[in-house]
């Protein structure tokens, strides 16, 4: 009897193991208005992204949907947020071809020329668009009450790195060089985004530090992917969240094919930071993105850059742009369009 106590005990504590590594790979609980969005967006039937091709990855709902199944669920209406106007333009890409902009002007802005702020959409560099990332723009245009410039860049693998960042930059000195002619004022252009638009921000700035030209006002960087360290504690805990998890990270960056010795495809290695226009940066905490994303404010504070840094807790990556069916996202579009009028406000 008394030898059976040891083998017991392992097993005890082996199980005791195995139920902590099952914890450990759980990542964070939702809050109930985020679970509301998870469960539309499953009960749409999504693939796993990483199993799939490119093409087929950009046919699945996305988070976006599950927010119009909410709203539809609810009998509320899933049109756009009304107050502002859109215009849609193409302008030369670089090597031949057009990048889509789309120029959001909220409605009643009064007189005088209105702030700027590019906007790059969300996907990992190979899936979604402007189109999934709509409500983004609509909102910041409207409570910012300033021209948002969203940018439809080439995506992986069709063009790998460097042609997003190329886009990118130069949608960027485009609309410096028009902003007048949709009511903007060129000297108070901002960029920001999501995912990997913020890594598109962040390096239009760099580019911009870097080529010695005219630098943004600000950086808006929500969830921004600034680095490829799949060991951090986040993506540990994310490993299995939903809707971005690790094995799609490494899906989106096997697609992407960006040189990590560039300075322009991973920001976080960048030597210095300096130089680099104020910042505002947005995390999620079922996120595997949440630490490089502290880890990149805290970099460009020891740069002598000035941030400001919030996280959400109980809400997912893709949460900004919800504030439809959110209030988390909802309070965190109204902090970036406050840190955004605070940036224009100093220029003017």
């Amino acid at each position: 009897m008394n030898k059976a106590l040891p083998l017991t005990a392992l097993a005890a504590a082996l199980a005791c193991n195995f139920a902590a590594a099952q914890d450990a790979a759980q990542p964070p609980k939702a809050d109930a208005a985020m679970q509301k969005v998870l469960d539309a967006q499953a009960s749409l039937k999504p693939k796993p992204i990483e199993t799939l091709s490119p093409e087929q990855a950009r046919l699945q709902p996305t988070p976006a949907d599950g927010v119009k199944k909410v709203l539809t669920d609810m009998k509320k209406s899933t049109a756009p947020e009304p107050g502002v106007t859109v215009k849609d333009l193409n302008i030369p890409a670089n090597g031949g071809g057009t990048i889509p902009l789309h120029v959001y002007v909220p409605d009643g802005a009064g007189s005088g020329p209105l702030p700027v702020m590019m906007y790059y959409h969300g996907g990992g560099f190979v899936i979604a668009d402007t189109k999934v990332y709509d409500a983004s723009p609509r909102a910041l245009a409207k409570m910012a009450k300033a021209i948002i410039v969203s940018v439809d860049y080439r995506r992986a693998p069709e063009h790998k790195f460097p042609a997003a960042p190329e886009d990118a930059y130069a949608a960027y000195t485009y609309t410096l060089q028009h902003a007048k002619e949709w009511g903007g004022d060129p000297m108070r252009v901002a960029v920001g985004g999501e995912s990997a638009g913020g890594n598109l921000a962040t390096v239009v700035s760099l580019m911009a530090r870097d080529k010695k030209a005219q630098m943004p006002v600000h950086q808006l960087l929500v969830y921004p992917v600034v680095d490829n360290d799949m060991n951090r504690p986040s993506y540990q805990q994310n490993a299995n969240a939903k809707p971005l998890n690790k094995p799609m990270m490494a899906w989106f960056f096997k697609h992407y094919g960006g040189d990590p010795k560039s300075p322009y495809a991973l920001p976080l290695k960048n030597a210095t930071l300096t130089g680099l226009p104020p910042a505002t940066v947005i995390a999620a905490e079922i996120d595997p993105l949440r630490d490089e994303g502290k880890a990149y404010a805290d970099k460009l504070q020891a740069a002598g850059v000035k941030v400001d840094y919030k996280l959400y807790n109980g809400v997912t990556h893709e949460f900004f742009g919800m504030g439809a069916v959110e209030p988390k996202a909802k309070d965190a579009e109204q902090y970036a369009a406050d840190a955004l009028k605070k940036a224009f406000a100093a220029k003017h």
